[in-house]
């Protein structure tokens, strides 16, 4: 038993010297578990005597390391939970192209604009989708944005603020192959960059025309701009670019705006003219009445006799 006594206190010398590790590890350890029973090397000592117990062994030795146990511990203790790392939707993934942060989300099967695309991409690929629209502010959390392919999904509406928040870094923006007939001016205000509107059944409007004075066209894209079935008949099948600078669809044309004022000029002067004239031409015929009227003599009123003799007298 004085062998017994004395093994508490070899293991308060351990605490105290710092060698108990924490953990399944640092306890099997300080138990003895891998040695084994305690055999005393004092021959006076008899019979060897276990002070741990193979359960109690076992159960130490499934603890994880002593750092894990730690955060473990303090997770319980908090009533917290370790938050899960961020997971690309499925078919997208994140890369580095040419030094870029790039975000591809090609041909993924995607309804809707994904959340969570990291703040620092660049380059930003959701082609080949399913995607009817974009709503107000959809990019507008990424602040380095440089191109965007939205290309060969179902667009058939882009919100006026779709592009929110992109003015000053967004270069190249594909819009190609589509289902839009027209697209609000209000998107494209302030953006310095080159767009491909090829492949859209275009209404030919006056929206496209003055989108087309808000961007660059990228090149070899101008001759896929043709009017769809929305369009005016006599429009319908030809390449825009030829009539945008001669059709008058917003009276901005080329030389257009001149055309457009000189013509309302001309009808409102006709318009005064015509009622100067109508006026002088009904003036002229009441006159003309006028004159062939004759002249009406003042009647003659009778003299009655009783009158004639009360003047007589007074005279």
């Amino acid at each position: 038993m004085e062998e017994g006594a004395t093994r508490p206190g070899r293991r308060a010398e351990m605490e105290n010297a710092g060698g108990m590790e924490l953990g399944g590890e640092g306890l099997l350890k300080a138990m003895d578990c891998q040695t084994g029973p305690l055999v005393s090397t004092r021959p006076t000592w008899q019979p060897p005597r276990s002070y741990s117990t193979p359960g109690l062994c076992q159960s130490v030795a499934m603890l994880p390391p002593g750092s894990h146990l730690l955060s473990l511990l303090l997770v319980i203790g908090t009533g917290s939970t370790v938050p899960s790392p961020w997971v690309p939707p499925q078919g997208c993934y994140v890369a580095e192209e040419a030094g870029e942060r790039t975000f591809r989300c090609s041909q993924a099967g995607l309804s809707a604009v994904p959340p969570g695309i990291p703040n620092d991409t660049r380059k930003l690929y959701l082609d080949a989708n399913r995607l009817a629209s974009v709503p107000a502010g959809a990019f507008q959390h990424l602040p380095v944005l440089e191109e965007l392919d939205l290309s060969h999904n179902v667009l058939v509406h882009l919100s006026g603020a779709a592009f929110q928040g992109l003015a000053g870094t967004l270069r190249h923006l594909d819009l190609s192959a589509n289902q839009l007939a027209s697209v609000p001016v209000e998107a494209f205000v302030g953006l310095q960059i080159q767009v491909n509107l090829s492949a859209n059944p275009w209404r030919c409007d006056c929206a496209l025309q003055e989108v087309l004075r808000q961007v660059r066209l990228a090149p070899g894209t101008g001759t896929g701009i043709v009017c769809g079935p929305g369009a005016r008949p006599d429009l319908m099948g030809q390449e825009f670019l030829p009539l945008a600078g001669e059709e008058e669809l917003c009276g901005t044309g080329r030389g257009g705006a001149r055309r457009s004022t000189d013509v309302a000029l001309l009808l409102t002067m006709g318009g005064w003219l015509v009622l100067v004239v109508a006026y002088l031409v009904h003036y002229v015929w009441q006159n003309r009445d006028e004159t062939r009227c004759p002249l009406k003599r003042a009647p003659v009123l009778p003299v009655r006799s009783e009158d004639s003799s009360t003047l007589s007298t007074v005279v």
